[in-house]
């Protein structure tokens, strides 16, 4: 005997027998075994897929709709009046006499008008 033996319980093999059959259920096996991921799918789908879809379509349309004069801010927090309009680009005034050049698609909200003069 071993001092060892005194604090954890020697584990001793069993003998073996032949492997139980899974038993049978609703998921048991065949295509109702692939429910579950398929409503894990669909789930992730509706809250999550597909709201940063509509997301995604509505500031193509608002990018799309940009016009000389709107108020706009940019993801990077500068509010100003769009004074230039490019394929890619825009030119936001932030001050009299300072434009900046940003992208369309950094362009965040569209505020309404007469927010930067209240400001």
């Amino acid at each position: 005997m071993n001092l060892l033996d005194l604090l954890v319980a020697p584990a001793f093999a069993q003998a073996t027998t032949a492997p139980a059959a899974p038993p049978p259920g609703l998921f048991g096996g065949g295509l109702l075994g692939l429910l579950p991921l398929v409503a894990v799918f669909a789930v992730m789908y509706f809250l999550m897929i597909r709201p940063q879809m509509k997301r995604a379509k509505e500031h193509r349309v608002m990018i799309d709709k940009l016009a000389r004069g709107d108020e706009v801010l940019t993801n990077g927090g500068i509010a100003g009046t769009i004074t230039e309009l490019g394929e890619h680009f825009v030119t936001v005034e932030v001050a009299d006499n300072v434009r900046i050049r940003v992208q369309k698609g950094s362009v965040a909200n569209v505020l309404p008008k007469g927010t930067l003069k209240a400001a």
